[in-house]
This record gives C-alpha cells, structure tokens and sequence, in this order.
C-alpha cells in the first residue's frame, strides 16, 4: 500500500508537481551584455507550471554586476 506518498494538503495534483519540481531546473542564470540577453539564435526562457489549478507566482529576477 502505497498511500504514504500521497499528498492531500493542496490537492490531487500537488505531489506530481513537487516531483516534477525536483526533477526540472527551477533557477537559470543568464549572461546579460549591452541590455541584451546572451541567448542563442533558438534559444528562449519558457515557464512551465506543474499544476493543474490555476494560482499565482511570483518571478523574482536579479541583476548582479
């Protein structure tokens, strides 16, 4: 019996997205030169939310020199 590892404070979709969570990177750094993001020609930042129901985040960027 497995019900040890279900996670019922936040609903049936939160244990899934706590695994994803910790299996996908959660912070990237990025160099910046002249104001500009030093990405490859097919390379983008995307956002990707694990859970089912919608709630909000918060994106917290820092600069540092």
């Amino acid at each position: 019996d497995m019900d040890w590892v279900v996670h019922r404070a936040e609903g049936p979709d939160d244990m899934p997205a706590h695994i994803k969570a910790a299996l996908t990177q959660v912070s990237i750094g990025i160099p910046v030169a002249r104001g500009r993001l030093m990405l490859g020609t097919w390379q983008g930042i995307y956002l990707y939310e694990h859970r089912d129901r919608p709630h909000r985040r918060e994106i917290v960027l820092h600069l540092g020199s």
